[in-house]
């Protein structure tokens, strides 16, 4: 049986890792290097780094600081935030990540995708989706760190982001992201509904329970979270041990 795995995000904005609540009201947090180094001694299977504000400002990931975080870490490394072409994903790749996940550019020019998966293969690419429910009741696209409407509907744009051949999709709540309230479980259960591919949450991880809720109603590989680490409300090691005696299969 695969093992969950827990993996911590780091928003990165200029040299710091920062959060905020609906990804906006941004704090500081500290020093990606730093940071990234604690949650990897503290347990961390996975560790996300996203750029939140790189195609906002329409610019390139800083690969110097991507560097400095791979170096402290020795577990699967997934960036992303301002990936604009093939020659990007190599940069990033060098510099030392795992895994490119890629939203903005994606959602403008999707045959990227097709290019980036044949060039790099599947393993190497993630389908970061950004949502937020409409008055429908559907869940549309953001992009731009969850600042710009897309008018792509969620299901839509993920049947044809999988038919391109991605390795994995990270989904996060935008709604929910920062509020401590509980994953989007309703959100999740659409996509995982129709992924062949793992699938990793991400928005508003709550208490320990929120996050054996989301496992318990979600067939999902991983779960992504940065508040409650960031404010020590509980450590990685205690999740797991918590989620181990709950009976899902960990990496203790």
């Amino acid at each position: 049986m695969k093992k969950i795995r827990i993996i911590p995000r780091l928003d990165i904005k200029g040299p710091n890792v920062v959060k905020g609540i609906h990804m906006e009201g941004l704090k500081v947090i500290g020093h990606p290097p730093e940071i990234a180094k604690r949650y990897y001694n503290a347990g961390a299977d996975e560790m996300l780094y996203m750029d939140i504000v790189a195609s906002l400002y329409g610019r390139g990931i800083d690969v110097g600081l991507v560097k400095s975080v791979a170096r402290e870490i020795f577990i699967p490394l997934t960036v992303g935030g301002g990936i604009q072409s093939i020659h990007d994903i190599n940069n990033v790749l060098h510099a030392g990540a795992d895994k490119v996940a890629i939203n903005t550019f994606a959602v403008r020019h999707p045959e990227m995708l097709k290019d980036a998966v044949r060039q790099f293969g599947s393993q190497c690419i993630v389908l970061s989706i950004e949502a937020k429910k409409s008055p429908e009741g559907t869940w549309e696209v953001y992009t731009d760190g969850g600042r710009e409407h897309t008018g792509l509907e969620v299901m839509e744009w993920t049947k044809k982001a999988l038919s391109f051949g991605i390795g994995e999709i990270l989904i996060t709540s935008v709604d929910n992201d920062g509020t401590r309230k509980g994953y989007d479980n309703a959100l999740i259960q659409e996509i995982e509904s129709i992924s062949p591919i793992p699938v990793i949450a991400c928005g508003g991880a709550g208490s320990m329970d929120s996050v054996k809720s989301a496992l318990q109603k979600n067939k999902i590989d991983g779960i992504a979270m940065a508040t409650v680490l960031h404010y020590d409300e509980y450590s990685i090691h205690d999740l797991k041990k918590y989620l181990h005696n709950a009976n899902f299969p960990m990496r203790i």
